[in-house]
């Protein structure tokens, strides 16, 4: 569909929409419909979008439509999904615009037959577009250490090249001019240049050595990373069965950096908690309705009936009879109290069948305080731009709408301005009760946070029709403007807000979910530091503390602190300092952008790897500071899984996706670079040592095709299976001993210091292979009294001994052998000897004389016993020292790691283990005294 921006366009039902466009008439009433988001946000839950009630009236009237000149004065194009500002002129009148006005390109039209709306946005100006910019792109602490030592490895490769050109030099000057009767020398040589023989050796030599620099390194990494993303995808232990939600590797770059995490930030609603809202408690006018014990302190157990209302939701408990009793006596307060509930809010009501009411709330808390008003007999019918519809105790009352006070992050409060039947005007207020003030009975308000319980405070205030008719001009005024809307709104919704007279307070139960606190144990035994950064209240958060055994009341490390402190630059480190010493830090009453801030703090001061959990809209800003952003698929939306590295539906998985896949994941990726290091030295060194006994002539040791197909064919799926499939304790053994956990949190199994040992292995094995054979037969004939020692033969017996000992190298570094190592080694091995025999064999050179010119020599060499007694020898030599170092070290100074990786072996083979008396520990001590099966 090709539109521009002023075109009038029309949508049907299950139709896309093409481009951003503004709502003006529907088939639905009022100028509504519905939409799905899902390749917007992800949520599937169908949301609504009402026109202006100017523009309702267009109908579907194309002549209308067609003469409709209004004009559009907005904000330019930008990456906000959720925030529209524009003001329509027309009809000597201007509206105000916002988001609920607006169709996004990518949005579906659902349950609604037809609806017209103007291009505001086309093309790469649609907020879809504008999003598909550049993201921030997370680089792991590997990383970062790779391209160190690529770096390093290219200047280690320029000192070799330096190194041989010099001796090439010195050999062409001093014994070079000897062979240069039949090793004629190029025009400039012959002129007594031997600096530029140097110079060409250098650069043939940096060609030679290249191998050194592992150019295969990064895709093999990024193949091992997909893998262990697959691994977490397929996990059923991960796998939430009630929403049918499997854990989701949104990435494939951090799956190590899970190995390495030292902080969680956590958000509690929906996180920590079910974020399944049911209205518990309540307080009006002083007095406190829903306690579950009588004044004799007995369990109240019968829920309220509530058959005299037809409307009532059935699934809805109460356990307070008193407040039914007060809704029939009329009490004031009390109707008040509920009127307030069922006008002050943003849901919309769908009636499915007679009388089955459903309600589309923004949040849960929303949902079940319209809900807790509708079985107290105030129904919450329906709504238009202009009214609200009410049934109280059966009777209709129509209220109308003045004015809506929007809810945010930052103000913490809703309003609503209604005038009712009568003609009075009221404004209903609910909110955080540090912002309504604090007028509600303080051990009224202390008991319900005290009990977990998200407590929000309700407040009214009658308004002069005057007042209001002067203050309704100036927010007309402000709802117009483009720049700085939002603070002009917010200043006028201030002056308002003041004055409130105070109605009660509400109190919602908000469960923890299913594992929680055993997941925190489990975590802080690990090292992990978590902080709860929520928007509840103190008291809340600290209750929520004590049920995930964060607090204990014999605890004296705990830092608890309000999200002012948060915002003061000048206690930063203070903040920090204190809080890194405490074992438990919780953060109330913080914004998003303070848990961001907070995130940042850590993230900036401290040398570790952080990680924030969150479910909703609020938490995406913490979620993509952290390195590690994980996202809950709960009853907020899918906000925070869109920005999230990886997502699940329950908290309680985070145990396993650490403990298990992250630890995994660092440990292979570890192995594997320790291997890829030391495998391309050992094979390319060779070549400097051969340098030595060539002239420094840039000759290779090995045949071309061997060099093409080493690091391709010879040696890359043994080394990728190790990445992929290797374990050293098994995930049981891995969840009941967390402190295995902390090795990743201290970087110790691959860092600089691992790369210079895997290094001087590698130098250490090349010398070995090149001079074990070059001293066994440089001297030595075949049993027929001929030479043994052209250089075809020794580069067979050289490539042979290498392919041999990584192969075994390999085999000795992996813990955990499945089918596919097995079958990647040996049959690494066979492939080799297979193309080995192949190449020298009668038939290529039959077919590629000039390629395979060698006829025969592997089947000469390779038949002669001394050769592979001296591949032998070469074997042991290359692989005894790093094993004896290995065994030494396990038996002598054995991490916890080593110890568990041998009890699991002994209890697998079902051997019997006695702890060590001696001062040195065995790698067995932690065991039991006697382990047997």
């Amino acid at each position: 569909m090709n539109v521009r921006v002023g075109d009038i366009i029309k949508l049907e039902n299950n139709h896309f929409v093409a481009a951003d466009i503004l709502l003006l008439s529907s088939s639905e009433p009022y100028g509504l419909c519905y939409i799905e988001t899902a390749e917007l946000d992800g949520e599937t839950n169908l949301k609504v979008r009402q026109a202006l009630t100017v523009t309702s009236d267009l109908g579907a009237d194309v002549a209308k439509l067609a003469d409709f000149n209004g004009e559009v004065i907005c904000e330019p194009p930008n990456n906000k999904l959720d925030k529209f500002t524009g003001t329509l002129y027309w009809r000597d009148n201007k509206y105000p615009l916002d988001n609920e006005k607006m169709l996004l390109r990518g949005c579906v039209l659902r349950n609604t037959d037809w609806c017209f709306g103007m291009v505001i946005f086309a093309g790469l100006q649609t907020k879809l577009m504008q999003n598909c910019g550049r993201t921030k792109f997370k680089r792991t602490s590997i990383d970062k250490l790779m391209n160190t030592l690529v770096l390093w490895i290219f200047g280690f490769l320029v000192c070799m090249g330096v190194i041989l050109a010099i001796g090439n030099t010195i050999w062409e000057q001093k014994v070079g001019r000897t062979f240069s009767v039949y090793l004629l020398w190029d025009e400039p040589i012959r002129n007594n240049n031997v600096v530029f023989s140097g110079f060409l050796t250098f650069w043939s030599y940096i060609i030679i050595l290249n191998t050194m620099v592992p150019i295969s390194l990064y895709v093999s990494v990024e193949v091992i990373r997909l893998g262990h993303s697959y691994f977490i995808n397929w996990d059923r232990k991960m796998y939430y069965i009630q929403k049918d939600t499997p854990a989701e590797a949104r990435t494939t770059t951090l799956n190590e950096e899970l190995g390495q995490v030292e902080f969680i930030f956590s958000d509690k609603t929906g996180t920590l908690t079910q974020n399944i809202m049911v209205f518990n408690k309540c307080s009006i006018n002083g007095k406190s309705y829903g306690d579950v014990y009588d004044e004799f302190g007995h369990k109240r157990t019968d829920c309220v009936d509530f058959s005299f209302n037809p409307l009532s939701d059935r699934k809805f408990k109460f356990h307070d009879s008193s407040l039914v009793e007060a809704i029939k006596m009329e009490e004031p307060s009390v109707q008040e109290f509920f009127r307030l509930l069922s006008l002050c809010h943003t849901v919309m009501p769908e009636e499915k069948n007679e009388g089955d009411l459903v309600y589309q709330a923004q949040s849960p808390d929303e949902g079940a305080l319209v809900t807790a008003a509708r079985n107290f007999g105030f129904v919450f019918r329906s709504r238009t731009p202009e009214t609200v519809t009410l049934y109280e105790m059966g009777i209709a009352v129509n209220y109308q709408l003045l004015a809506i006070l929007d809810f945010n992050n930052v103000r913490k409060r809703m309003s609503v301005i209604v005038r009712n039947p009568a003609g009075h005007i009221k404004l209903y207020c609910k909110g955080a009760d540090t912002i309504i003030f604090d007028r509600l009975d303080p051990h009224s308000q202390q008991a319900f946070a005290g009990e977990g319980l998200r407590t929000l405070a309700l407040a009214y205030k009658d308004l002069d029709e005057n007042v209001l008719e002067e203050w309704m001009k100036r927010l007309l005024n402000a709802s117009t403007v483009i720049e700085n809307r939002e603070e002009g709104l917010a200043d006028l919704y201030e002056e308002i807000e003041t004055g409130l007279m105070l109605l009660g307070a509400t109190a919602v139960e908000d469960k923890l979910q299913e594992g929680v606190p055993e997941t925190i144990a489990c975590l802080t035994l690990a090292n992990i530091k978590i902080w709860v950064l929520t928007g509840d209240k103190l008291e809340t958060a600290m209750n929520i503390g004590y049920s995930c055994n964060m607090l204990r009341d014999d605890m004296n490390e705990v830092f608890i602190i309000s999200g002012h402190s948060v915002s003061e630059p000048e206690l930063e480190q203070v903040l920090l300092e204190t809080a890194c010493l405490c074992k438990t830090v919780i953060c109330c009453r913080v914004t998003p952008m303070q848990k961001a801030q907070v995130v940042e703090l850590v993230k900036t001061n401290k040398m570790a790897v952080t990680l924030a959990i969150g479910d909703g809209a609020n938490d995406v800003s913490m979620i993509k500071t952290a390195h590690i952003g994980v996202g809950i698929s709960g009853q907020e939306g899918m906000q925070a899984v869109l920005a999230s590295d990886y997502s699940f539906a329950q908290f309680r998985y985070l145990q396993r996706l650490l403990l298990v896949h992250g630890r995994w994941s660092y440990f292979r990726m570890c192995n594997f670079l320790f291997y890829f290091f030391y495998k391309n030295f050992a094979f390319t060194l060779v070549h400097f040592w051969f340098g030595f006994f060539c002239g420094f002539s840039a000759q290779t040791v090995y045949d071309q095709w061997f060099i093409t197909l080493f690091n391709i064919v010879y040696t890359s799926l043994p080394v990728l299976a190790m990445g992929l499939f290797d374990q050293d304790v098994n995930e049981a053994n891995s969840h009941r001993y967390p402190s295995l956990y902390r090795p990743g949190q201290l970087n110790l199994l691959f860092n600089k210091r691992q790369f210079f040992l895997c290094t001087l292995q590698g130098m250490g094995t090349s010398f070995l292979l090149f001079f074990i054979p070059y001293g066994a037969f440089c001297l030595v004939v075949r049993d027929d009294g001929s030479h043994i020692s052209d250089q075809q033969a020794f580069a067979v017996i050289i490539s042979t001994s290498l392919v041999i000992v990584v192969s075994v190298q390999i085999g000795l570094d992996t813990y955990y052998w499945t089918a596919v190592n097995h079958v990647f080694v040996w049959g690494s091995l066979a492939v080799y000897f297979a193309i080995l025999f192949a190449m020298h064999s009668d038939g290529l050179f039959s077919i590629l004389p000039s390629h395979f010119p060698f006829i025969g020599t592997a089947r000469n060499c390779l038949t002669q016993k001394s050769v592979w007694l001296v591949i032998m020898l070469t074997t042991v030599a290359c692989v005894m020292p790093g094993l004896a170092v290995r065994f030494l070290k396990t038996d002598l100074y054995p991490t916890l790691t080593d110890k568990w990786a041998l009890c699991q072996e002994a209890v697998r083979l079902g051997w019997v283990v006695f702890r060590r008396t001696s001062p040195l520990l065995s790698p067995y001590g932690s065991c039991s005294d006697e382990t047997r099966l």
